[in-house]
């Protein structure tokens, strides 16, 4: 259940319609218009409307607010991007100070240092190792010596 949360500003006559409706309903708390509170009210109860003036004000002010943005954007884009940016700007400057104590993907980089890469050695006991770069080339352990074969011998009948 909600409360009045309908705005009274002097300064807009709809608005204050809108509260005196509901003032003159008599009703305190309402259930939010369209949920299943709200759909098991009877058509006679006045939190009904309650909730229907709520939501009703709320769709106005919403409309209003997107067509004064629609109007920023044809008449003064710099004024509509910073209204639309507004908030982006707050959660930046709060998350800012936590993101500059963070490396950067150079750094991290930096910190993991070049590892020049392994070299392909057979070993025996395993099956030769295939060559990166040169497909259907394999490296062979053949009498303690690493040698490179076309096929995939097996290291045992190898000689």
């Amino acid at each position: 259940m909600t409360g009045p949360r309908i705005d009274t500003a002097a300064t807009d006559p709809v608005a204050l319609w809108s509260s005196a409706q509901v003032t003159a309903l008599g009703v305190e708390t309402w259930p939010a218009y369209g949920g299943l509170a709200w759909r098991a009210l009877l058509a006679t109860d006045p939190r009904k409307a309650a909730a229907i003036f709520e939501a009703a004000e709320q769709w106005r002010r919403h409309r209003a607010d997107a067509d004064e943005l629609d109007c920023l954007l044809a008449d003064d884009p710099e004024e509509w991007f910073r209204r639309v940016t507004v908030d982006a700007d707050a959660e930046a400057r709060r998350i800012a100070p936590a993101l500059a104590k963070r490396p950067t993907a150079a750094e991290v980089q930096a910190r993991t240092g070049h590892h020049p890469p392994r070299t392909v050695t057979a070993t025996r006991g395993w099956p030769p190792v295939a060559i990166p770069g040169r497909p259907g080339r394999y490296r062979h352990l053949i009498d303690g010596r690493q040698v490179d074969l076309p096929t995939h011998h097996r290291q045992e009948h190898a000689a």
